[in-house]
């Protein structure tokens, strides 16, 4: 690999089949492209019970402050259908402009172009007046247990600590520049299950159904609307997922249904009097919900799952002015600051330094035949660099 050239660089990730939890070589390749820039380079690998090891990568350059970090993931979800795939998931095959593989945008890419911009702004400048740290996951597309949480502490523990931070996710949704994430929804999921009786469906008067009182439950859940948005973020919004019973037979009424949920949140929330709110609207709809007439309120359990995702936005003016500023004169295009979207590492992160993502396009990724035109690259590769000496300046000022 030549470390400023992203496209040599992102075709050798990609033919490192480290689909979560295997590294699949795609750590130690980085690492053989960081060590010759004068990074320091350590392989740390996290474990917890009933979880897989996963390997995780810190590197650093420099050993002053200030101390920008760019953090990202290596691991990819499975490939799906290998035989539907136009050119191989993991072949990096370049055709028509667009280079083809899993990982090429959903971040391999990303990664590629800060180490080449890392690169190109050594060559140029020498090191940074400061310090970079690649902060590298082998576990964001799985539980996200022995990943950025682990690594994070393992780096605090021995003493480092971040001005800012750079996640390198696809943020843009049709072009280079549409899009900056300054922040994320939080996100909150549950499981409801209601106790009936269960009974021979001709004779329903000797049974209480469930299903009547989980339709009661989720509709409360789903109506009236939580919140209209706030100035920084949409409303907050609650999808019911699933509800079962777990039944196969048409005639007989089941002893029990459940329902899952999951509320992306506004900051007019937290986590805490999220649930208070929702249990509020389960005691009222259980109260005023029967499972028959003449029947006892509907009785129910709820079971939060573990780890909610805690909502937060980044107000660091000189981390969003540099990089829309990058963006500005890299494409002609005034990126728009957004909080939309899924949750990703920035949620850990944000605790301990301000951070913001900005990538490549993310039409294809997770899809058959996940690409990335060749340009883009380039493009990001030019973008980065750029703020690279914004930064940098902003922060010596």
């Amino acid at each position: 690999m030549t470390p400023t050239d992203p496209i040599a660089t992102l075709a050798t990730l990609i033919r490192c089949p480290s689909v979560t939890p295997a590294e699949g070589g795609a750590l130690s390749a980085l690492d053989a492209l960081l060590t010759p820039l004068g990074f320091a380079c350590t392989h740390v690998t996290s474990t917890e019970a009933g979880t897989p090891d996963i390997e995780n990568l810190y590197a650093r350059l420099g050993t002053e402050g200030p101390h920008l970090m760019f953090a990202g993931h290596t691991d990819v979800v499975p490939v799906g259908d290998a035989a539907a795939w136009t050119h191989g998931p993991f072949s990096a095959d370049i055709a028509d402009g667009q280079m083809y593989g899993r990982g090429a945008v959903d971040m391999k890419g990303g990664i590629a172009c800060f180490a080449a911009a890392v690169a190109r702004h050594i060559e140029k400048h020498g090191p940074p007046k400061g310090s970079i740290s690649f902060l590298i996951t082998g576990d964001e597309e799985g539980p996200a247990i022995n990943g950025t949480v682990k690594l994070l502490e393992w780096a605090a523990a021995k003493g480092e600590r971040w001005d800012a931070c750079l996640v390198g996710e696809p943020t843009n949704p049709e072009h280079l520049g549409d899009m900056i994430k300054i922040g994320r929804r939080g996100s909150l999921s549950g499981t409801i299950t209601v106790h009936g009786t269960q009974g021979h469906a001709a004779y329903p008067h000797l049974a209480d159904s469930p299903v009547r009182g989980i339709l009661q439950l989720t509709q409360a859940l789903m109506d009236p609307p939580f919140d209209a948005g706030t100035a920084d973020f949409q409303p907050s919004n609650l999808e019911v997922t699933t509800i079962d019973v777990g039944n196969p037979a048409v005639n007989v009424i089941p002893a029990r249904a459940t329902a899952s949920f999951n509320i992306r949140f506004n900051d007019n929330w937290t986590a805490d009097n999220l649930k208070a709110e929702i249990i509020t609207r389960l005691e009222r709809a259980a109260e005023d919900g029967v499972l028959r007439r003449g029947r006892p309120p509907v009785a129910y359990d709820v079971v939060w799952n573990e780890r909610p995702s805690h909502v937060f936005l980044t107000r660091n003016n000189g981390l969003i002015a540099s990089l829309s500023g990058a963006i500005s004169v890299v494409t002609g295009r005034e990126p728009k600051l957004s909080t939309t979207g899924g949750t990703s590492d920035a949620r850990f992160i944000k605790d301990h330094c301000p951070v913001v993502e900005f990538g490549l396009v993310g039409q294809t990724m997770h899809m058959v035949d996940e690409r990335v035109a060749v340009a883009d690259l380039e493009t990001l590769t030019a973008i980065y660099e750029t703020f690279l000496e914004r930064w940098f300046d902003n922060a010596a000022a």
